[in-house]
């Protein structure tokens, strides 16, 4: 059964079931303005979702499902696509061609991202992912404290190691979560505190957030409310206060930094697109042990992306999730198509396609 789902238009309101949201009317102009697609990666649904334009007046949404997936990356260069699930790190590769003859909707995709490999890490807790120098794939390993790289031989490398964590073990003591990279390796981090002991980054966690410079191993900016998804753009280092809903941009000789914009919302994951800046809002639960206790959880009552035009700190849009899409990890944009496809291994349908290195094929249906 094809997972593309089709929506119906209704005062700017997508109405697919069971996934629902409304949007700005201004989002799918833009979208195709930009010539991009959102993919958005939800690890409490269980999908990875593409976004795309349909029209100038709406949007169109391809929902996969995966176990858990969380950090998304993606090399435009090689055509590839990476994405961090449960227990492995998918990546894909994307044909263009055939896309164009996918069997169940030829003519409707420009792009058709398939698994090529996986990585088996086993259950990591992996939060950001990237591709650096020459390919190679780094990640967030918060259930060990690094940062590393990807194995065919191993579970994890480690690549590094906060300066205050003693020992690699499976006890998430910092909740080390995201990473930013400059000339294809990781250059800061974010993590929840600079503790050394089993998870003690609970005890004061919106209080104790800090960013680490990695050239360095020092700690550049400290009391942060639950810092995620550090970046730099254009050699600026920017990142997401989860806690109080702010975007802000960081002075990493100084250590301080100014607030963007400040948005009401539980604010995770991020993406710069020419001028904008796609951000993640996520509905936090009443009842975790974690979240439930913030003074924001009154206010995020709700999920999915705020656009933000950078260069004067504006909103330009918003889309929101009505239901299924609670809590949302990554966000990243695909660019230069504007309605991608991707098949997980779950279904046999990446089975029944073939690349070589000078054709494509789709194999025929048995009769």
């Amino acid at each position: 059964m094809e997972n593309d789902l089709t929506q119906k238009k209704m005062d700017n309101t997508i109405s697919i079931a069971p996934f629902s949201c409304r949007y700005s009317p201004q989002v799918p102009e833009l979208l195709l303005r930009l010539n991009c697609t959102i993919a958005l990666s939800t690890y409490q649904a269980g999908k990875l979702i593409f976004l795309s334009p349909k029209d100038n007046d709406s949007l169109v949404q391809l929902p996969r499902t995966f176990p858990n997936p969380m950090g998304v990356a993606g090399d435009k260069e090689r055509g590839k696509l990476a994405l961090a699930c449960k227990d492995e790190i998918l990546v894909f590769s994307n044909s263009t061609s055939l896309a164009t003859y996918y069997p169940k909707s030829p003519g409707v995709y420009d792009a058709l991202f398939l698994p090529r490999v996986t990585y088996h890490t086993g259950p990591l807790d992996i939060h950001d992912l990237s591709f650096g120098v020459n390919g190679e794939l780094f990640a967030v390993n918060t259930l060990f404290s690094c940062i590393m790289t990807v194995s065919k031989d191993f579970n994890f490398l480690p690549y590094w190691t906060p300066p205050f964590i003693s020992d690699l073990v499976s006890e998430d003591r910092c909740h080390l979560n995201g990473m930013a990279m400059k000339n294809g390796l990781p250059r800061f981090a974010t993590a929840f505190n600079n503790g050394n002991t089993f998870q003690s980054w609970r005890d004061n966690v919106t209080k104790t957030g800090i960013v680490i410079d990695l050239q360095t191993n020092e700690i550049i900016v400290e009391n942060l409310a639950m810092p995620h998804t550090p970046r730099l753009f254009n050699n600026d280092l920017y990142l997401l206060l989860s806690a109080t809903g702010e975007l802000i941009k960081v002075d990493t000789k100084t250590g301080k930094y100014d607030v963007i914009v400040k948005i009401d919302g539980f604010v995770r994951g991020m993406y710069l697109h020419k001028d904008y800046l796609f951000i993640g809002l996520s509905k936090l639960r009443k009842n975790s042990t974690t979240f439930g206790k913030l003074e924001m959880a009154v206010k995020a009552n709700h999920s999915g992306i705020v656009i933000v035009h950078l260069p004067t700190g504006s909103i330009a849009g918003k889309i929101t999730y009505l239901s299924s899409v609670d809590e949302i990890y990554d966000i990243h944009i695909l660019p230069d198509s504007i309605r991608p496809n991707i098949l997980n291994t779950i279904s046999h349908d990446h089975k029944e396609a073939v690349i070589t290195p000078t054709a494509t094929f789709w194999a025929k249906q048995k009769e």
